[in-house]
C-alpha cells in the first residue's frame, strides 16, 4: 500500500492567481512558507524557512481565490506531485506542488489593518466577537441508555 499525503500549515507567499482551464474548470496557484525553529548542536536558536507551491481547482480554488491574501494563515491538505517538461530553450525543467485537496483558513488577519485610534492617540485593535456557550450541568439521570 502507499500513501501520497502532505499537510502544510503557512502563511501565503503571495495572493492566489487564478486561471479557468479549457475545459472550463478553475485553477488556482498560490505560495505558502512555513517555518521551522529548531536548536542547533550549540544550542543556539535556528529558524528554517521552507516554500510549497500549492495548486487548487474547482471549488476549492473559488474560495482560495476569494478568502486568501498575501500573508493569510491557511492548513493545506492534499498530495506531492512533481511536473516536468521543456522550457523554451530545451533545457529540462520540473516543479514539485502539492495539488491541494482540502484547505481550512487561518484566523481572519484582515482586521489587524483595522485599528483605530483611542482619544489619547494610541491604536486599539478591534475586539473579536467570540460567542459564549453556555454549559448546563448533565445529571447522570438524564443520560439515556
Amino acid at each position: 500500500m502507499n500513501l501520497n499525503k502532505a499537510f502544510v500549515l503557512g502563511n501565503l507567499t503571495r495572493d492566489p492567481d487564478a486561471k479557468t482551464l479549457p475545459s472550463g474548470q478553475l485553477v488556482a496557484n498560490f505560495g505558502v512558507a512555513t517555518n521551522r525553529i529548531f536548536y542547533d548542536k550549540n544550542k543556539q536558536k535556528q529558524e528554517q524557512v521552507e516554500f510549497h507551491n500549492i495548486v487548487t481547482f474547482g471549488k476549492t480554488a473559488e474560495i482560495a481565490q476569494q478568502y486568501l491574501k498575501k500573508g493569510s494563515m491557511v492548513l493545506i491538505e492534499g498530495r506531492i506531485q512533481t511536473r516536468t517538461w521543456q522550457d523554451s530553450s530545451n533545457n529540462k525543467r520540473s516543479r514539485t506542488e502539492i495539488i491541494a485537496e482540502r484547505l481550512q483558513l487561518g484566523p481572519k488577519t484582515a482586521q489587524k489593518n483595522m485599528a483605530s485610534e483611542t482619544p489619547s492617540g494610541e491604536k486599539e485593535m478591534p475586539k473579536e466577537e467570540i460567542p459564549i456557550i453556555e454549559e448546563k450541568e448533565i445529571d447522570v439521570k438524564d443520560i439515556p441508555l
